[in-house]
């Protein structure tokens, strides 16, 4: 379990810089550009998480394209990346489409629903699922996952990048005012950050649902065998969840608001179960279009 021990101390390290570097460059830049506290927070654990993941994939030999999960032929991944898409969307649309039937979420107060919002939203959402999906599938089911699959073979691979990419959405955004920075903010902020955490029983099934989409893309990584089809799926979802967040809020008076998680209103036990279900469907699709890269 080499890859997935360096890999988990990558995260863990941009955590500690982010408690140790946060308040000295914060202070530094603060009186000249006037940043917030957790904006620099932020910035330092992207950065040190960029410099480590270089470093970490040399040194594991999973710098080569194959192994950050680019290795197919350009005209093959941007097809999969493109059909991923295609399909993610409207299985997303399916679950929120239950949502609204369900009246598990209520349109946000004084909201427009007009072409010109929906065009920005569609627009944002876009660029953030794009974003998100290339950064998070090249770390998990790119570089990690080639790592773990040539240790532990690919079923571990699956389940162990699934269990970090659950758990890298508890990590929330935490402020501190600027009249309130000291030294030890840099650790004050890590804990409010990952404050989640401290309540296991009240993410649980948030988590399990997010566990079930990390397997899922798992699995499509490793029948297709490079992640153009796990960025398109990924890219999507976040996509119409854009949609959903940006125009409605989650019903709690409904007696079904249950099968929402109360840590962000969206996932929870009905996404964890209609993933399960399209687990097996993209299983299906997936199988013969293309083998795993050696």
């Amino acid at each position: 379990m080499r890859a997935f021990t360096c890999f988990l101390g990558l995260i863990l390290a941009a955590l500690a810089a982010i408690a140790a570097f946060t308040y000295p460059v914060w202070a530094a830049l603060h009186p000249h550009f006037g940043f917030p506290f957790h904006r620099v927070a932020d910035r330092i654990g992207l950065v040190a998480l960029a410099v480590g993941f270089v470093l970490t994939a040399r040194r594991l030999g999973l710098a080569d394209r194959a192994s950050l999960g680019y290795g197919a032929p350009p005209k093959i991944f941007l097809r999969d990346l493109g059909v991923g898409f295609l399909i993610g969307a409207p299985m997303m649309a399916l679950v929120v489409a239950a949502m609204v039937a369900l009246h598990l979420r209520a349109w946000k107060t004084g909201i427009t629903v007009d072409a010109a919002t929906l065009l920005k939203i569609a627009r944002v959402g876009l660029l953030r699922g794009l974003a998100v999906a290339l950064i998070e599938e090249t770390f998990l089911r790119g570089a990690m996952y080639a790592g773990i699959a040539r240790e532990s073979g690919p079923r571990a691979a699956v389940i162990l990048t699934a269990l970090i990419y659950g758990l890298t959405h508890f990590v929330g955004v935490y402020h501190i005012p600027a009249a309130q920075a000291s030294w030890g903010s840099g650790l004050t902020l890590l804990a409010g950050a990952l404050h989640a955490f401290t309540h296991p029983l009240g993410i649980g099934d948030a988590y399990l649902s997010l566990f079930a989409v990390g397997v899922v893309l798992g699995m499509v990584r490793a029948q297709t065998g490079h992640i153009g089809a796990c960025i398109g799926l990924h890219a999507s979802w976040v996509w119409i969840i854009t949609f959903v967040r940006e125009t409605s809020v989650a019903n709690r008076a409904s007696p079904l608001s249950f099968l929402l998680s109360g840590f962000d209103g969206v996932v929870g036990w009905l996404v964890l179960g209609w993933t399960i279900i399209l687990g097996f469907v993209l299983f299906r699709f997936y199988s013969g279009r293309g083998r795993p890269a050696r």
